[in-house]
């Protein structure tokens, strides 16, 4: 009886132990994430402030798919080195300079600072509240995976069609299922790195960053339609 004792005792002993482990490992993915996340992001701000500010141009489709899934490639395959923060820079500030002119299209609409910023709002509202449910509860929401995963190719290969087919309902309500996706997507990612499923702070700051990306974009593009109809 009191070996059965001691061992139970030893077992909760080492489960204890490797909780601790995996909380503090969690904890320092959750903190560096948080970290290069809010660089990346003024990194991103200040390069679409002055793409705005030159007034350049947007590149294109083609330029833009190219230039987002070469620096992904690249972050992704040099993710555990110093050079994948370097590349998460240079794939966030890219992103950045694309989004300038897009910004500056809905500048140029009426009340279009008052659009821009409510985008911006709206983003951060969502971002911090999803944010902080998941830490908080602490629940696990890993069963959204392959559904967010599907949905998000679904989207975006509709959201491709309403491009060139010219189609504006048709990016609209794409628009509106990503900031729905997306919302799921931090609630997922959040989730992942609480709970030990990701454990590489770079790839972890990617995925946040292209969300609130898409997120701002896509709200942007439902409350400029809205603006532009009143």
């Amino acid at each position: 009886m009191n070996n059965r004792f001691n061992n139970l005792r030893s077992n909760m002993a080492s489960a204890s132990s490797a909780t601790t482990v995996l909380d503090a490992s969690a904890h320092r993915v959750l903190r560096n994430t948080y970290m290069l996340l809010s660089l990346c992001l003024a990194f991103s701000a200040l390069t679409a402030g002055l793409s705005v500010a030159m007034g350049l141009p947007h590149p294109g489709l083609i330029i833009t798919m190219v230039g987002y899934f070469g620096l992904l490639f690249l972050v992704t395959k040099y993710r555990d080195s110093g050079a994948g923060v370097a590349l998460v820079f240079a794939l966030t500030g890219f992103m950045g300079y694309t989004l300038g002119p897009i910004i500056s299209h809905y500048l140029k609409l009426p009340n279009g600072g008052e659009i821009v910023m409510m985008a911006m709002g709206g983003t951060a509202s969502i971002f911090l509240a999803l944010s902080a449910y998941a830490l908080v509860s602490k629940r696990d929401f890993s069963f959204m995976g392959s559904f967010l995963s599907v949905g998000i190719l679904v989207a975006f290969l509709a959201g491709l069609a309403g491009i060139f087919l010219q189609v504006p309902a048709l990016s609209l309500t794409v628009s509106a299922v990503f900031v729905l996706l997306m919302s799921g997507l931090i609630l997922y990612q959040t989730s992942e790195i609480i709970r030990g499923g990701e454990t590489n702070y770079v790839m972890a700051t990617v995925t946040l960053f292209v969300t609130i990306f898409n997120l701002f974009t896509s709200l942007l593009q439902l409350l400029g339609f809205a603006g532009s109809s009143d």
